[in-house]
């Protein structure tokens, strides 16, 4: 309509800028990385993906992802094929990108701080790369204020390039379709030319793009993940109350649910704990804020030390039900830290099984997807092939990952390999009357054992 009332060129230029399909370069094909990748050539640009690991690339270029994730092969062996996607180890191949994303995953130190070094490494090598007026969109996790120190890394090189931030917002195992579906996009910038352009580029996932400066984008990506985590904490609390007092966490949760103030997709369910970095990665940020600030905002740290202290708390429970450890079988399902995944990396089920190991208990573990080859030495537990070998011998049968297997498992087949009947299962999955009736003791986060 805007075309044919002839309205001008400034029309012509955003109608032109939204049809015309993009050189894309992705910076770090790991999990976000290959999403991205797979996602924006999907949509049919050309998109060419960089990473340092020229082991990695080789394996991309065979259509081989560096981390499972549905749908995430075929989409780049198709996408491949119809010669909208490549893959390289030489940054220069990134020159003709009108847009380059940064999507290596901000690696997390032991103590849950970010380390930055290869998102500057990866700036301060694109910056001679990038055509004149070509935006970089950091999509890696930026703690508060450090997109602003990557744009003037950018600037001090070429003051056409510019830089905006749009956090993630990715579920392992559901990666493809959370990006492709993401309700809405934040997008931190701090020049409207380079806004208008990115929201151009975001409106062919979607039209509701919440607009803001760097600082802001950034702060959002920390208020939701520290958000989830007191959510996490907190129904792990509850839970603690309820097993003391006899009340029943899952009708606790539907009540406190049921209230509009709260509302039924709350982050509420009992568990071991939030792990894998994510989370923590932000309250950390949060925490150092606040002790270069006011020092008042120190919710988060309690956040993180009362989460740490979870793993604690779920070894204390079992050392109870079996009257001590040492000598003792546990039959562990699931050492990814969450479903949908192989990563280990981070991963807090791997942490329980040393915790139990370091109290003298002989670990038998079954994980459905697991990359053991991410373990840095050789594991102290036995890695097993089925349910039916982790369950030889057990003591006690422990749920650390929801993987729909341990759900849908006809736990029948496993009773004449137990020692003993304990059942626990910390993610609430399993069908009490089943178990039961099976003669297994079946125990529950958050509900009173008998």
């Amino acid at each position: 309509f805007c075309l044919s009332r002839g309205l001008g060129d400034v029309y012509k230029r955003q109608y032109n800028f939204i049809l015309m399909k993009k050189n894309i370069g992705i910076i770090g094909v790991w999990h976000l990385g290959c999403v991205l990748s797979s996602c924006w050539s999907s949509l049919g640009h050309k998109v060419i993906g960089f990473d340092y690991d020229s082991k990695r690339i080789e394996n991309l270029k065979k259509n081989i992802p560096p981390i499972f994730e549905p749908g995430l092969e075929e989409s780049i062996s198709q996408n491949s094929e119809k010669g909208l996607l490549s893959f390289s180890d030489n940054i220069n191949d990134l020159k003709d990108c009108d847009f380059v994303f940064l999507t290596y995953d901000t690696p997390v130190r032991d103590d849950d701080s970010s380390d930055t070094s290869i998102l500057e490494k990866s700036v301060n090598d694109v910056k001679s790369v990038m055509k004149n007026n070509s935006v970089l969109i950091v999509s890696s996790q930026s703690p508060v204020g450090y997109c602003s120190h990557l744009r003037k890394i950018l600037k001090s090189q070429n003051n056409t390039l510019d830089i905006a931030y749009s956090p993630e917002n990715l579920r392992l195992g559901e990666a493809i379709f959370c990006y492709m579906n993401p309700g809405r996009i934040i997008l931190g910038t701090a020049d409207k030319t380079v806004e208008e352009k990115c929201i151009s580029l975001f409106s062919e996932i979607t039209d509701n793009i919440l607009s803001m400066n760097l600082e802001s984008s950034e702060m959002v990506k920390h208020g939701i993940n520290s958000f989830l985590s007191m959510s996490i904490v907190y129904a792990n609390n509850i839970a603690e109350i309820c097993e003391e007092k006899g009340a029943d966490i899952t009708d606790v949760i539907k009540g406190i649910k049921s209230d509009d103030r709260i509302g039924t997709k709350a982050y509420l369910a009992p568990g071991i704990g939030f792990s894998g970095g994510t989370l923590g990665r932000d309250l950390k940020v949060l925490e150092s804020a606040n002790n270069e600030g006011s020092g008042f905002a120190d919710l988060f740290s309690f956040i993180h030390t009362s989460n740490s202290k979870r793993k604690n708390s779920i070894v204390s429970k079992i050392k109870k039900l079996l009257g001590g450890l040492n000598g003792k079988t546990i039959s562990v399902f699931g050492l990814t830290y969450k479903p949908g995944t192989s990563t280990l990396r981070r991963s807090l089920p791997l942490e329980i099984v040393d915790l139990l190991i370091a109290e003298g208990a002989v670990v038998n573990a079954y994980d459905p997807k697991a990359d053991y080859s991410e373990l840095t030495s050789k594991p102290l537990f036995k890695i097993c092939k089925s349910i039916e070998e982790a369950s030889e011998n057990s003591d006690l049968m422990l749920i650390l990952t929801e993987w729909n297997d341990f759900k849908e498992f006809d736990w029948s087949k496993t009773l004449n390999t137990v020692k003993q009947k304990y059942f626990f299962d910390t993610k609430n999955i399993s069908d009490k009357n089943k178990l039961t009736n099976l003669g297994f003791k079946l125990i529950t986060l958050g509900r009173k054992y008998e």
